[in-house]
């Protein structure tokens, strides 16, 4: 094995394979076939790979074989330890002229290695300070939606208006024809709330109980139904009953009924929601304050970085929005659409985020190995232990999956986020 650097970030190797590593890789190359080769004479998965080299030539396996012989090749690269290969093999050069089952010939790729970061004054860089203050507004506004939700509906008379509730009947038409799913009856709906179709809740404001009313609206182009997508159609409304809120007394035999261990005055459940308000904006300003160091500090790097690791991480990100997809039961195009966005939009993000989570754990990972953060043994048995308790699995199941230099990385990264935070300076 050999290696040569070619361009910035970019080494190739060249290997050599030898007739018995080759002759390894086409019996691995039959294995991978046999149970779905077909030859008259011979039961399904039973014929012999002599047999098939027979029937269809020795060269048939050649390209299965060769893709095993350079994942080999490229295992042996990755043990390199004068740098990081970040990328799978690339611009592959073979001549097949020379492939042979009794000589050795040769098989050179490319691959991206971990570009070096460069980045000085780090510690101590400026950011804006965020505000963690509670306000007695905050506290009230949440003791005001604590009151709304446990409002009691009670019958009005008159017309209907924004945050009242109508129980009322419904049909949907399109072209004069009902539509599956357009019908209810006694259904009961806080106007304004927004559950409907837009143009729906507003259509029915002004109505009075016992009254009906042609409401007109246009599906959303993105709706799932797609035979209603984008068209228009009208609901015909009757309104049966009006109910609007009667928000409950602010007093202490309010504050007891909410049942809140500790809780029984109205200056207790004040105080009780202010601490929490205060420990959420904590929480918050503490992720706030660390993303926001941590773009500076990358302004601050100077660095390449490979096309390929924006690619790879491009690719996780869709990865993870498709499995979020299939949790919903739906199909990644429908899922981008719900989401607010077009596939544009979304290939857009999806770089963005890629390139912004390179690039922090390149910086990040830099800084770590300058100030030489590394994991204690107890840290890493204690973060064995957390995960363990994670997975709910025992800690040397844990080993077989994840490496000890993978934990200690993670550990020595975390310390330096921490360090970074620490050192910043608020304004």
């Amino acid at each position: 094995m050999k290696f040569e650097h070619i361009k910035k970030n970019h080494v190739k190797f060249t290997f050599t394979v030898t007739p018995a590593e080759f002759e390894h890789a086409l019996e691995h190359a039959f294995a991978h076939i046999k149970d779905d080769v077909e030859i008259k004479g011979f039961r399904k998965g039973k014929v012999t790979q002599k047999v098939y080299e027979q029937k269809f030539g020795e060269t048939a396996l050649y390209a299965e074989a060769l893709n095993h012989a350079i994942g080999h090749k490229y295992n042996d690269a990755t043990l390199v330890k004068d740098f990081t290969i970040v990328s799978d093999p690339m611009n592959i050069d073979l001549d097949f002229d020379k492939i042979s089952r009794t000589e050795a010939f040769e098989v050179s790729f490319e691959v991206a290695i971990k570009p070096e970061v460069e980045i000085e004054n780090y510690k101590g860089v400026e950011v804006a300070k965020v505000d963690t203050e509670v306000t007695e507004k905050e506290v009230d506004e949440n003791i005001n939606s604590l009151l709304a939700q446990n409002a009691i509906l009670e019958p009005k008379d008159g017309a209907l208006e924004n945050g009242d509730t109508a129980i009322f009947d419904f049909e949907g038409f399109q072209d004069g024809v009902a539509f599956e799913g357009g019908k209810a009856e006694n259904f009961s709906l806080e106007i304004g709330s927004g559950q409907f179709i837009p143009g729906f809740e507003e259509g029915m404001l002004g109505l009075k109980a016992g009254e009906s009313r042609d409401v007109n609206v246009t599906f959303p182009e993105q709706y799932q139904a797609e035979n209603l997508a984008g068209k228009p159609a009208v609901f015909k409304v009757v309104l049966h009953e009006i109910k609007s809120k009667k928000l409950a007394e602010l007093n202490d035999e309010w504050v007891v009924s909410l049942n809140r261990e500790g809780i029984s005055t109205v200056d207790q459940l004040k105080a009780s929601i202010k601490a929490d308000l205060e420990a959420s904006k904590q929480e918050q300003s503490k992720r706030e304050l660390t993303d926001a160091v941590i773009t500076e500090v990358v302004k601050l790097a100077k660095v390449e970085v490979p096309q390929s690791m924006f690619d790879s991480e491009i690719e996780n990100f869709k990865k993870n929005v498709e499995a979020q997809a299939k949790q919903y039961q739906l199909d990644m195009d429908t899922f981008i659409q719900l989401s607010g966005l077009t596939n544009e939009l979304f290939e857009q993000q999806a770089k963005e985020q890629a390139e912004k989570r390179v690039l922090q754990s390149l910086v990040i990972e830099a800084i770590a190995k300058k100030e030489n953060f590394t994991a204690t043994p107890e840290e890493l048995n204690l973060r064995y232990e957390e995960l363990a308790n994670h997975y709910k699995m025992e800690v040397n199941e844990i080993k077989k999956y994840i490496s000890d230099e993978l934990v200690m990385n993670d550990i020595a990264f975390e310390k330096a986020v921490t360090f970074l935070v620490e050192n910043a300076v608020q304004k």
